[in-house]
């Protein structure tokens, strides 16, 4: 990092034994504040995620970009070698994240009472389905039935049909969140305790517990005690949001669609005047979000008979020029020609390798949340499989050749 770099977590350092999305993602937001992030993955094929949507070469753009600003080790963490190379390194880390399924890393003798004996200070992270305590902790489980356990896929879709899953691995993507941020809390924590009382955290204020349904649980806003307080069922409503209107998706003259979330009251006064509906407008039942709510058919019927007779772009102008508050349903095309994204460096350009070419200006996505005026570069994308293996066990831990192929290639590891 340069001296202009901004590096709030510099001199963090991490570990990671995730695969797939959810502690991957954990790592990235530290990675990309300026945690060293060493990502441990299992010889051979590395984290499944590098052949996830792969569409050429070995290695897909998914793992590059969850991926990205890591170091990347090989260790067989089923052989006594690899596990004790997970040992040294935790002694010199501040930071372990891990999603296996409750238990797994007890079974190799990599629990949380065996990395505090090496580490007293080292915080763990450990993101799973149902938590590592209560009656369903030991079940598997990915993001998909997360969702649905946590209320969230119950009201995604159209009311008359089965529910749908959105476009991304959602849930994965919020227990990352929320694991990073815990990480981050309890690194806080730790370093409050040794500056007032010149002692560590104990163990139990060290293990951040994610579950993937409880994410997705607290982002249901107040599904449940609208249930409890009035036994109110959230059903699906399509585009919209319950109890909220008008606010939806439009259909225009072009064949392209727009969002319109004119549901502030005031707002919803300018917004009937444009669509020449100022009898909508002035309706005294229609004052508030709870009468628009009844009526959201007829005034949606009304909206959209508007945007009907404009184009996409047409129909923005004069929204944006009442002050109603819409935009376009931006495509990855609409997303890379962006002036916004551009001017905030929310899209930065690498050449890439596939594992068979290299692409070049390929654009990623930039770090969020800015500090400055835009995003803190991407120092490099996620790494080959144990690109950094070496570099690690030979020179942070001064392990021998002999001892590097040992704790990473099994079949070395394994004497006749």
């Amino acid at each position: 990092m340069t001296d202009e770099t901004i590096a709030p977590l510099e001199g963090v350092r991490v570990l990671e034994l995730g695969n797939y999305i959810a502690a991957p993602t954990a790592g990235r937001l530290l990675a990309d504040f300026g945690a060293e992030v060493i990502k441990v993955e299992r010889p051979g094929t590395g984290d499944e995620l590098r052949n996830w949507r792969l569409y050429k070469g070995d290695t897909s753009m998914l793992y590059r970009t969850l991926n990205r600003n890591k170091k990347s080790i090989v260790l067989d963490l089923r052989s006594d070698a690899g596990r004790q190379a997970v040992l040294e390194l935790v002694k010199q880390c501040d930071i372990l994240l891990e999603n296996f399924r409750p238990g797994t890393l007890e079974k190799w003798g990599l629990g949380p009472d065996v990395l505090n004996e090496v580490n007293p200070e080292l915080i763990i992270t450990r993101i799973s389905a149902f938590g590592q305590t209560g009656p369903m902790s030991s079940r598997p489980g990915f993001a998909a039935v997360a969702e649905a356990y946590g209320g969230f896929r119950n009201l995604v879709g159209d009311p008359d049909r089965p529910p749908v899953r959105v476009g991304v691995s959602i849930g994965d993507s919020i227990a990352g969140l929320y694991a990073g941020f815990g990480a981050v809390m309890s690194l806080y924590r730790r370093e409050v305790k040794r500056r007032e009382a010149g002692t560590a955290s104990p163990l139990q204020e060290r293990i951040i517990d994610v579950a993937l349904n409880e994410a997705m649980l607290s982002m249901m806003e107040s599904l449940v005690p609208d249930y409890e307080a009035y036994g109110v069922h959230r059903e699906r409503v399509g585009g919209r949001l319950q109890g909220i209107a008008p606010s939806n998706a439009y259909f225009c003259k072009d064949g392209s669609s727009i969002v319109i979330a004119g549901n502030g009251d005031s707002i919803y006064q300018r917004y009937m005047e444009l669509i020449g509906r100022p009898d909508l407008g002035s309706a005294p039942d229609l004052q508030s979000n709870a009468g628009r709510w009844e009526r959201r058919e007829e005034l949606d019927g009304a909206i959209g008979n508007w945007t009907m007779q404009r184009t996409a772009a047409e129909a923005l102008e004069a929204l944006d020029a009442a002050g109603v508050p819409a935009g376009p349903i931006y495509s990855a095309a609409d997303i890379s020609a962006d002036e916004q994204y551009s001017a905030r460096g929310m899209i930065q350009k690498f050449d890439v390798s596939t594992g068979e070419e290299v692409l070049t200006d390929v654009g990623f996505p930039g770090v969020v949340p800015v500090i400055g005026e835009t995003s803190l570069p991407v120092r490099n994308l996620g790494p080959d499989l144990g690109e950094n293996t070496t570099e690690i066990l030979g020179g942070l831990l001064r392990m021998s050749d002999e001892d590097i192929d040992a704790a990473s290639n099994p079949q070395e590891a394994v004497q006749p």
